[in-house]
């Protein structure tokens, strides 16, 4: 193999050392919302909000120790994790569901950021699920389960991005616009570093695509059309929570 084609290559077993960033953007977005506040004594948060945050934190506790074990050749040990993937992504959705849930007025009329936070849940599911998906059907395709993995750090940038910007730009759809371009530009630059790459180049294209769909939907007001008030509305009078 030519040094021209190990170049052209993306280094997966490092992907660990970059998904500290996640941690430091995630910090960033929820400092002032959810961190700080452990510390000023104002946390009031439901147990929902905690075991989605929880979770969440062992998801990513585990995207950086993962590749990180392959790089030590540590394979037995990455085995073993990997095996408490399949309780811990249930967990997640369970969490993403059940703090959906308790953010909606049971017993009041719905608000169009009720309509759009909903649907930004849905979307961070259907994302999760295509990328677990893929890393699992092809767990002994390193390519293509390496993808699959980094595409579900790759759903935390935009939740965690998009409350930064909300505090740095006053138009919220300006700020959107912002947080949407942010995930294409780190997903396209992913396509361009893997371009010569031989195989499995479908995968980051593929999350693109649900992206743009999912944001096309927000920004063309899509989400206003009465099948989706109607289906949240369901979703709302559901006896999942308590307010």
């Amino acid at each position: 193999m030519s040094i021209k084609t190990k170049a052209a290559k993306l280094r997966f077993d490092l992907s660990g050392y970059y998904f500290f960033g996640l941690i430091f953007l995630v910090l960033l977005g929820f400092w002032p919302s959810y961190f700080a506040k452990f510390f000023n004594g104002t946390a009031d948060f439901s147990f929902y909000f905690h075991f989605h945050a929880g979770v969440l934190i062992l998801w990513m506790s585990l995207l950086i120790v993962q590749p990180i074990l392959i790089r030590k050749k540590r394979l037995d040990i990455h085995r073993l994790l990997g095996k408490g993937s399949y309780l811990l992504i249930p967990l997640i959705f369970i969490s993403i569901i059940l703090l959906t849930h308790s953010r909606l007025p049971h017993q009041r009329q719905l608000s169009d950021d009720h309509l759009v936070g909903t649907f930004n849940s849905v979307k961070d599911l259907v994302i999760l699920a295509v990328a677990f998906f893929i890393a699992i059907k092809y767990v002994k395709d390193f390519q293509l389960h390496a993808r699959g993995m980094i595409v579900t750090g790759l759903a935390f940038i935009e939740p965690a991005f998009i409350r930064f910007t909300l505090r740095v730009i006053s138009d919220p759809m300006m700020a959107y616009v912002a947080t949407i371009l942010t995930v294409y530009a780190v997903i396209i630059y992913l396509i361009y570093l893997e371009r010569k790459q031989a195989s499995a180049r479908w995968v980051f294209p593929l999350v693109l695509s649900l992206y743009v769909i999912a944001h096309g939907m927000v920004i063309f007001d899509i989400l206003y059309y009465p099948f989706w008030r109607n289906f949240v509305t369901w979703f709302a009078g559901l006896p999942l929570t308590i307010n």
